[in-house]
Order: structure tokens, then sequence, then C-alpha cells
């Protein structure tokens, strides 16, 4: 059995070294500085400065400036308006590290250098909590250039995929998410692959400075969203492509939303409801593949022999061949779609994390390019 599984595992690297691109060769077949037929101007891109790429999630202060971004070097980078750009605000990585880690695109680093994913402003005292993938739940407080770790563990288990998080802006509590207790960031479409079901929802109360476990045994939790009115939390599942209603008063949690691809972050919209980015589609066949316990041990294995970047790679090329792009959805608090964004102008998103809507634009997030977009609604 051993045999066969490693005679499989062989096979799937040489099929993955003769068709797959890297991420960098992919998201360079998508970036551009113009953008035709865009509706009339109404989509950009805004790249970002030193040579960083992911601007996963993001977040606004108090005074609804931004937004604010974390990217793979560990900066944070806040949004100055067209004329200015965007600006070095903080840094995840250690002090003596800050020079070296300056535009790293490299995930073997992530450890090193630290990975910003989730972020959200407390805005009673100006706050800024970060979930970073490897450190855990991190603070900058509102003069801070260095960020304070809040929670790292939970139960004795220590965090090890720290991602996304929001706070109830009347008690401070802080809500987030830990994607698994096996894999790593850089990991992560194997912990998907191989249906790794060892995350868990989490909340920080800062009063007590305690850190409590809301819900365990979740296929690869990501994004977050408290209600408007404080009552539930929503909770994107990207293994099992559903969302989960999660209420705090009894501590019970349901299936929200089933959807037609894998979830990354939710942000609720100011006009209602809730917007979910689509990473990708899951089709028929990928639904069956990932059903089969034998092709789990082959992904598994195979993630040896290559890195997790030429896997998803390969998925890439083939979602690419069949000019497969992602899609955002906006759900009411039923669960129900009442919007679809799935292209913008003539141009197809594509691996994409977050849709946050503030200033009359949605600002549209990447875990993997050198960009993010904004369409002005």
């Amino acid at each position: 059995m051993k045999k066969n599984n490693m005679l499989l595992s062989v096979l799937m690297a040489l099929v993955i070294s003769f068709f797959s691109l890297t991420i960098m060769d992919y998201f360079s077949l998508y970036q551009s500085t113009e953008i035709n037929g865009d509706e009339g101007g109404r989509l950009q891109q805004a790249f970002m400065n030193g040579g960083a790429i992911g601007p996963e999630s993001f977040a606004f202060d108090g005074d609804g400036e931004g937004p604010y971004t974390g990217l793979s070097d560990g900066r944070i980078m806040k949004w100055e308006g067209d004329d200015i750009g965007w600006t070095d605000f903080s840094s995840v990585s250690p002090s003596n590290l800050l020079h070296d880690c300056r535009g790293s695109r490299d995930p073997k680093r992530e450890d090193l250098c630290g990975r910003p994913l989730g972020l959200c402003f407390y805005k009673k005292t100006g706050e800024l909590y970060v979930a970073d993938a490897y450190s855990g739940l991190l603070k900058f407080g509102s003069r801070d250039k260095a960020a304070t770790i809040v929670s790292k563990e939970a139960g004795g288990v220590p965090f090890y995929l720290t991602n996304a998080l929001d706070i109830d802006q009347g008690s401070g509590v802080v809500y987030f998410t830990d994607s698994s207790a096996k894999y790593r960031r850089r990991e992560f479409l194997s912990a998907i692959i191989t249906g790794d079901s060892t995350g868990r929802l989490m909340q920080y109360d800062p009063t007590t400075k305690k850190t409590q476990i809301l819900l365990s045994n979740l296929s690869f939790p990501n994004g977050i969203a408290l209600s408007s009115d404080g009552s539930f939390l929503l909770i994107a599942e990207t293994t099992t492509c559903r969302i989960l209603r999660y209420w705090l008063q009894n501590s019970t949690f349901e299936v929200f939303s089933e959807l037609p691809g894998f979830p990354d972050n939710i942000r609720r919209s100011p006009r209602g409801g809730f917007w979910v980015a689509l990473h990708s589609r899951r089709s028929k066949l990928v639904k069956w593949l990932l059903s089969l316990p034998w092709l789990k041990k082959v992904f598994f294995y195979g993630s040896y022999v290559l890195p997790t970047s030429r896997i998803h790679g390969m998925v890439m090329f083939f979602k690419r061949m069949r000019n497969e792009g992602a899609m955002a959805l906006r759900l009411n608090e039923d669960g129900e779609v009442i919007e679809v964004l799935e292209s913008l102008g003539r141009r197809k998103m594509m691996l994409i994390s977050e849709v946050h809507e503030m200033n009359d634009s949605l600002w549209i997030g990447s875990v993997i390019m050198p960009f993010l977009w904004r369409y002005k609604i």
C-alpha cells in the first residue's frame, strides 16, 4: 500500500511539474496597469509598494480612513488616496528583521517575518487587532508601531493558523478563527484537500484577557463576521463550502448558507447583509475528487514532493484553461443571495479573498496578487 501511495505521489509530481505555473507566473498573466472595458473607469488596481504581495483583508479606522491591509512580508500598509497611494503603517516582523523581510514573497519566511491576515480596529480606543497566521492574535495600540501578542493559545493548544477576526464595537470582545491545528498557512491547500477538521472559533475578552473556545472540529474556518445587532457570528468553512451561523446567546450553531465555491472572508455591507468572497468555484468534478480517500493521500504525500505553491499553480492553470474566475455573493441575514459579483467590466476576478464595501467602493483583496481592486459602485 505504501509503495502504491508513493508511486501515485511521484506521478502527481510529474503531472504538476509538466502542467503547472508557479504563483508568480500565474499572477503575472492577470496584472496590468490599465483595464479596458471597466464601465467608465470605475475599476482600478492599486499596486502594493516594495515588492510584497497578498493584500488579503482590509480594515478602516475610526475616522473612516484606509483601507489598511497586511502583506506577505509582514508589513501593514495604509491607503492614503490616489495622490499618495500606499504608505507603511507598521509591521509584525521583529525589529531586527524589518530590512531583511521587506519585499519578501517567500512562504517559507512567513514564520520569521509574520503573515498578517485578518485585521480590525476597535474604534473606541484606536487599537488595531491583527490575526497573524503564525504568531496568533496581535494588537497595535493607537500610538504603537510594534505589535503586542495578546493571545497565542486556547485550551492549552497553540494557534497554528490564526486567520480572520471581527470585533464587537460595544464590548471590545474579539472573535477570531484558527483554521487548523496541523497545517501552517503555506500548507493551506493540503489542509483543504485532506479534509482537516481541527479548526476552531475563539473569543478574546480584553477586560479579562482570557481566550475562550466557542467551536471546535471545524473544517478550515476562515472568514468571520459579527451581525449588526451582535446576536450571531457567521463563519466561512472553506473546505465544506458553507457558512455557519453561531448564536452567541445560547452557544448553538446551524448551517447559514451552502455556497457554489470555496469561501474566504466575510464582511458586513453598509447596505445590509454580508459580502462573501469565493476564492474559486467548486465544480462537480472537484467535489467528486475531494470525496476520494485515496486522492487525499496522494496529495498529502505529494505535498512533500513539491511545495503547495506548485500544487496551487496546477489548480489555477486548469481554472485559467476553463476561463473560470472567482466570484462574490452578498447574502441577506437569512442566508439568501441578494447580489452577485462575478466580473468587473470585461475582466473576470481571480483568486479573491475579500470584498469590503466602504466609501461607495468595493475593495477587493487577494492573498496571492500584488495589488487590490477598487470598484466604485
